[in-house]
């Protein structure tokens, strides 16, 4: 986030390679907006996974609680 004042310039690196943002071209730049919301949605996915997974998790302990035990 930048301040009044001061301006962060954005880098992106690319193959090991580092560039600022503003000296792409526009259509390398939209690459890169694009990956970077791809990117925010894949977090978000993983999230909302692991969240899943909890409760999955709760469920089948919940349900072992409850069902009769047999022998094998």
């Amino acid at each position: 986030m930048s301040r009044p004042g001061m301006q962060e310039e954005i880098e992106i690196t690319v193959d090991g390679v580092t560039y600022r943002y503003s000296q792409l071209c526009e259509e390398a730049q939209a690459q890169a907006n694009s990956l970077q919301f791809v990117d925010a949605q894949i977090a978000e996915l993983k999230a909302k996974l692991a969240v899943f997974q909890t409760a999955r998790n709760a469920y089948q302990t919940a349900l072992q609680q409850l069902v009769p035990r047999t022998q094998q």
